[in-house]
């Protein structure tokens, strides 16, 4: 048991405990800097993160193998403390809607930064279910975080009920793979599978196998897990919809993968054809139902889901391509949301209105927040030369060369067509936003809305980064190519 492979989640965990200390010697109005305090501080993890060599050969592992530091590990270990950084300095613009527990608000998400880290390690059963726990029971808490408001205790419960009904699938499945392979870790059910063909085509297996990924598909909120999610969006506070939009959705994809190609390679090639409608659906799904919606956050709660199927888009592909497509996507996905997020949530500040309606004259008010909200639109719209528009090309793209499968060809360009119908869908609502900010006549208040200095900063890199990635795609690209081969080859 090597103690120093978890040396970034022990700092997270103890920083979250000491959030909570601090918070009985500070006095009530600087308790909202201990937010930034917290970021500060994940920042200086972030740095040493890239201290640590990216293993190119044998990961480091231990606890028995349950947990694994690569390349893949490290990528989302990143990923997920950008998204808690960012969502810290969103959660000090939030504070004042906060009625009491703003240190418990804090230590919340780093506990739930924690679990997310842990998943990226994840290498066994045992690991993912501490690490989905871990996650979701912060997160009960955090949706349902003012009490004083119906809609976001509304959200906590509906959160509780599938989170619940969720954590019954993931165990029920692990208890049938760990009954039928007597492992549970994701090497050894592999090397089973290829030494059994009674393993692999068995009922009580694939069941088991089966309830898994419908666990993790409520991590992701796709269909048919998505039941809820827009409803949990729209109640939830700003930041906490963010912090689910972001790094709940990319936990469950890394545990996806390393479910579908480090545990069951073999039958995930088998199930290309269940995992391609999967996506198009959720595509579809998501992509219909966001048109007419006009709550901001319920919108973009849509566009998750659409989001989602895109991201399966990827893994249908079953190729080194989609999966770093996958990660591409994601890292221009990280900073399109959190802008979004952060704008809405500096916006509806002095506001229980959440309607498309307050955007309303926001470039006089503010065009820093209407150009960071319209980039956001726009790449999410998957327009270039935004990060959105090369990360659901190269997913489309994985799924064209994919097509060269001749069992699988109308599949895959079926899907394709599916994908573009889904992006020219979207159009319509990412541009009813961009015409709200911009088009639509103000009847209210058209005073300038002031910015502090951490909420400029924070979109200055959401916008950076949205545009650089789009720009010069290049960089993160090549390294995600490495990370994959290394990892998956």
């Amino acid at each position: 048991m090597n103690v120093s492979l978890i040396e970034f989640e022990i700092t997270v965990v103890l920083l979250g405990m000491g959030v909570l200390l601090l918070d009985l010697w500070t006095p009530a109005e600087r308790k909202p800097g201990l937010g930034l305090a917290a970021a500060l501080s994940l920042l200086l993890v972030l740095v040493a993160t890239f201290l640590v060599p990216i293993p190119q050969g044998a990961a480091a592992s231990g606890f028995g193998g349950g947990y694994l530091l690569d390349g893949l590990a490290l990528f989302f270990k990143r990923f997920f403390l950008v998204a808690a950084i960012l969502v810290l300095v969103m959660q000090t613009e939030f504070a004042d809607r906060i009625a009491s527990g703003i240190s418990e608000f804090y230590a919340l998400v780093l506990f739930a930064l924690a679990g997310m880290m842990f998943a990226a390690s994840a290498n066994n059963f045992v690991m993912l279910f501490v690490a989905i726990e871990l996650i979701t029971v912060t997160f009960y808490v955090l949706t349902s975080f003012q009490r004083g408001r119906t809609a976001s205790l509304e959200a906590g419960v509906k959160y509780l009920i599938l989170g619940a009904l969720s954590s019954g699938f993931l165990v029920f499945g692990i208890a049938l793979i760990y009954g039928t392979s007597g492992t549970m870790s994701f090497p050894e059910i592999a090397a089973k599978i290829k030494a059994s063909h009674d393993l692999a085509h068995g009922a009580l297996f694939q069941l088991g196998v089966l309830l898994v990924l419908v666990a993790l598909g409520f991590k992701i909120a796709a269909v048919p897990m998505q039941i809820w999610a827009p409803d949990v969006y729209q109640g939830a506070p700003a930041p906490v919809t963010a912090f689910l939009a972001v790094g709940s959705k990319a936990a469950g994809m890394v545990l996806l993968l390393r479910v579908l190609l480090t545990a069951v390679p073999d039958l995930a090639s088998h199930s290309a054809k269940l995992l391609m409608t999967v996506a198009g659906i959720t595509i579809l799904y998501g992509s219909l139902c966001a048109i007419p919606q006009r709550n901001l956050k319920r919108l973009l709660g849509y566009s998750s889901i659409a989001s989602a199927g895109f991201l399966l888009l990827g893994i249908s592909a079953l190729s080194l391509n989609g999966i770093s497509a996958i990660l591409y996507y994601l890292g221009g996905y990280l900073f399109t949301v959190l802008a979004a997020f952060l704008v809405i949530c500096i916006v509806t500040r002095n506001t229980k209105d959440e309607d498309i309606s307050v955007l309303a004259g926001l470039h006089q008010r503010s065009p820093l927040l209407a150009a960071g909200l319209t980039l956001a639109m726009v790449s999410l719209a998957g327009v270039p030369p935004l990060a959105g528009f090369f990360g659901k090309f190269l997913l489309l793209k994985a799924a064209v060369e994919s097509a060269s499968n001749p069992e699988f060809r109308s599949a895959y360009y079926t899907l394709v067509a599916v994908g573009i119908v889904g992006v020219i869908i979207s159009l319509y609502y990412y541009f009813g936003v961009m015409k709200a900010i911009f088009w639509t006549k103000p009847t209210g208040d058209l005073s300038p809305i002031p910015l502090s200095l951490p909420a400029r900063l924070a979109l200055y890199v959401c916008i950076a980064g949205m545009l650089f990635l789009g720009l010069y795609p290049g960089p993160l690209l090549d390294f995600t190519d490495g990370v994959v081969k290394a990892v998956f080859n």
